[in-house]
Order: C-alpha cells, then sequence, then structure tokens
C-alpha cells in the first residue's frame, strides 16, 4: 500500500514537470525573441512595422506587411483547399470504401504527413509549378481573371511559383493531419445511432450529415486547428514555390512573400543589428499569430461549438 502511493505521488510529479516544461519552454521562446527584436522594436514601433511594405534592407528600412499578408493569405487558402478534401477522404475512408481498401488506402494517406517538407518543395519547384504555369494559371487567367471586381486576383504575370502554388503545396502537406483526425473521429461514432438512422429510412448522406459530422465535429475542428498551426509554419516547401518577394501582390498568381520564406532566406545574409533584430521581429510576429489563431480555435470557436 506504501509503494503504492510512492508510485502516484512519483506518478503526479513527472506529470505536473511534464506540464511546466512545456510552459517554461514557451515563456523562454518568448522571452528570446522579444530580446532579440527589442532594437527592432524601439526603431520602428509595432503599426509601423505591420503596416509598412517596405523591406529593403540595403537602406535599412523593415516593415513586415508583406510577409504577414502572404503567411496569412497562403494558410487561407491552404485550409481552404485542404478541408473540404481531408473531410472527404475521411468519409470514403470510413462509410463508403471496401474493407480490403480502407487499410492501404488510410496508410498512403498518412505517409503524405511523413515526407520531408523539402521533398514537397523540391517537387513543387521543378515538377508542380512548370505545370501551374503551363497548364493551370493560363485557363484560370483567361477565366477568373476576366470576373468583375475579383479578376485581378487572379490575372497578371504568371510564372508558375507564386501565393496559388505556394498554398496548393501546403494543402497537400497539411491533408493527412486534417483527413486522420477526422477519420478517427468519425470511426468513434457508435454504430447504434448510424443503425439507428438507417433503420429510420435514412439514407447514407443523410447519416453522414445527420449524424456523424455532427457527433465528430469536435475532433475534426481539432484537427483543422492543428493543421493551421502547421500551415503557419511550415518554411522549406513554400520557400521554395512562394517566389521571395518582398510585396504585396495584386495577383495570388504572382510571387510572394511569407514570414517562414524570408527568415529562411534572409538570415544568413543579415549583416547588421537593425536587419537581425528586424528579422527576429518577424519571427515574434508569427509566434504571437500562431499562439492566437490557436488559443482562439482552442478556447473560443472549439467552446461555443462544444455548447
Amino acid at each position: 500500500m506504501k509503494k503504492a502511493r510512492v508510485f502516484d505521488w512519483l506518478f503526479s510529479k513527472v506529470a505536473l514537470f511534464s506540464t511546466l516544461l512545456v510552459v517554461i519552454i514557451l515563456g523562454l521562446l518568448a522571452i528570446v525573441l522579444y530580446k532579440e527584436s527589442s532594437l527592432s522594436i524601439n526603431t520602428f514601433g509595432i503599426w509601423e512595422f505591420i503596416t509598412s511594405t517596405t523591406w529593403n534592407p540595403p537602406l535599412e528600412k523593415f516593415g513586415g506587411a508583406p510577409a504577414i499578408f502572404g503567411t496569412i493569405v497562403s494558410t487561407f487558402i491552404a485550409i481552404l483547399i485542404a478541408v473540404p478534401v481531408a473531410i472527404g477522404i475521411a468519409i470514403f475512408l470510413t462509410e463508403i470504401a471496401p474493407h480490403f481498401l480502407r487499410t492501404p488506402v488510410g496508410v498512403a494517406v498518412e505517409l503524405l504527413a511523413a515526407i520531408p517538407s523539402i521533398i514537397y518543395g523540391m517537387w513543387g519547384l521543378f515538377y508542380f509549378a512548370p505545370f501551374m504555369r503551363d497548364k493551370v494559371q493560363p485557363i484560370i487567367h483567361a477565366t477568373l481573371g476576366k470576373i468583375p471586381v475579383i479578376g485581378e486576383w487572379f490575372s497578371g504575370f504568371t510564372p508558375g511559383i507564386g501565393l496559388l502554388t505556394a498554398s496548393i503545396v501546403l494543402s497537400i502537406m497539411i491533408l493527412p493531419f486534417t483527413a486522420a483526425i477526422a477519420r478517427d473521429s468519425f470511426n468513434m461514432v457508435p454504430n447504434i445511432l448510424k443503425e439507428s438512422a438507417y433503420a429510420l429510412g435514412a439514407t447514407k448522406w443523410d447519416v453522414m450529415k445527420d449524424v456523424v459530422i455532427p457527433y465528430a465535429k469536435l475532433g475534426v475542428i481539432g484537427g483543422i486547428i492543428l493543421s493551421l498551426g502547421r500551415s503557419l509554419g511550415e518554411t522549406m516547401a513554400v520557400t521554395f514555390v512562394m517566389g521571395n518577394q518582398p510585396i504585396i501582390p495584386h495577383s495570388i498568381l504572382e510571387p510572394a512573400t511569407s514570414i517562414t520564406v524570408t527568415l529562411a532566406n534572409e538570415f544568413t545574409e543579415a549583416d547588421t543589428d537593425l536587419y537581425l533584430s528586424s528579422l527576429f521581429y518577424l519571427a515574434l510576429i508569427l509566434f504571437v499569430m500562431s499562439f492566437l489563431i490557436i488559443a482562439i480555435g482552442k478556447f473560443v470557436f472549439l467552446k461555443k461549438v462544444e455548447r
């Protein structure tokens, strides 16, 4: 009995230490990023830095608006593409596919998450970007580009690499996370609920939209939030196909940049204290953005859905 209590005490302390360790690491990261970016914060302030579109290292003028814009837009487009496809894959694997096909297809989807991001980047640069330039972007340019008001977003120079290409590559990378979590959430729906619906005459579509998805929505949303965090911080693959142009493009077909792309390309070139501090400032902004978006998703949106 005494031995069991010792193990219980030890277990609780180890669990507490593990939890506190995460908080301590996050706190240390925030302190280091703030300390290293303090020179840029004191020079440009917050509002001027996040709204300025000028990124000119020779003149030591640094504004984070193009990188922040590219990060937000590429993440939004990637989520917009990946989520419907991932939910479709999850529905197919749990409700439609024959049993002998579910395991190999499920493993194949999960293997997408195991491929290193630099492989996605090389594939995107040498094969997908030329395909986008020669086949897809001319069609988008000739169709969506002609629509009044929003047509400008799909017009302009179409070099293959750019915001849309990076977003599609990003969506492929986050697809397995959302699909795997959605599939596991769908598998947790009790069979008796689905069988009851079928017994009342519901079709497969009725069962999916009225039983399975409402029951598993918390898990699906959790997967989307996880993918959101993954897409905000993705670096190498996006670096290959984004174009690294420190401007806010008029069209999603044009080259752009993001915070991670700027950091990956310019950290080794930062030859002044203010240049280096501005890059740390961008890293701090990405840290805060990721924290806020995931916190809002977990504690506001997810709680609202639970009610």
